[in-house]
């Protein structure tokens, strides 16, 4: 198996006995069975301090990965994982680390930019929202000869304990002839979740990789408004479980793309 660690180096809302900006290093796993503190001055918040210190919390077995939710840390870890033969990787999905925070009192907010629009040549030719049984979910998908398919473990419903009749809700794309480049697009921006934001136009944002947004679709009728609404509500029955599907047409034959989708803000508060 393995090993997967979380970690975030940031400044600390400490400071020294002189009165100088600190900045910590905090590194979990999944499960918080193990915990890394280290703290350094400002001024030694550098590559080769972190190097040392994920030798340090590593003794004898380095992990695997490091997944790093703040995009500020991701360029430090990333050169000292390198120098270590360690993978780092973006990843909103730091539950245990994002608690670890929450019980510290330490700021979580990320800036994050205004929503982009979808590149016009990703364009699909319609859309509408759907809802598939918890039960039925991972059957419908797991076996299909479908290019791109996310269905990652923690985010399979019988693993988050949600019940067979649950109704997961989701949004289907009918690409046409963009299907593929669109599942593709789709893939290379890492998709964490699919919002409805209502505005003028409403319409739905993909958020993605560590603070991208996307709009994936607009729209001004009053029937689909309240349609998103609902989906938004089956969300919350779903602990945020949702999914994103792109296909050619409604023949129902064919699938391009897959994913299981879910809010860090959901997974953190159904953590607490």
């Amino acid at each position: 198996m393995s090993l997967v660690w979380q970690a975030d180096f940031y400044r600390s809302p400490h400071k020294d006995a002189a009165g100088n900006s600190l900045w910590e290093l905090l590194i979990c796993d999944a499960t918080r069975s193990f915990q890394y503190v280290a703290t350094c001055p400002q001024s030694g918040a550098n590559a080769s301090w972190l190097t040392l210190q994920l030798q340090q919390a590593a003794g004898d077995k380095l992990p695997d990965l490091i997944q790093v939710f703040r995009p500020q840390s991701l360029s430090l870890i990333e050169t000292a994982g390198g120098n270590l033969g360690i993978k780092v990787a973006p990843h909103r999905q730091t539950v245990a680390l994002k608690q670890w925070l929450v019980e510290k009192q330490y700021p979580l907010a990320i800036d994050k930019p205004p929503p982009l629009p979808l590149p016009e040549n990703l364009w699909g030719e319609e859309w509408r929202f759907a809802t598939i049984p918890a039960g039925d979910l991972v059957d419908l998908f797991s076996d299909r000869p479908i290019p791109i398919l996310s269905m990652p473990e923690s985010l399979q419903p019988l693993n988050m304990g949600l019940a067979s009749t649950v109704a997961i809700p989701g949004v289907v794309i009918f690409g046409g002839r963009r299907s593929l480049r669109l599942a593709q697009w789709i893939q290379s921006v890492n998709p964490v979740s699919l919002h409805y934001i209502a505005g003028a136009p409403d319409g739905l944002v993909l958020e993605a990789g560590l603070v991208d947004r996307w709009i994936l679709v607009t729209f001004e009728d009053a029937e689909v408004a309240a349609a998103a609404q609902v989906y938004e509500q089956r969300k919350q029955q779903s602990r945020g479980l949702h999914f994103l599907i792109v296909q050619p047409d409604d023949s129902g034959m064919t699938y391009t793309g897959f994913w299981l989708l879910q809010g860090e803000e959901v997974s953190l508060n159904h953590r607490n």
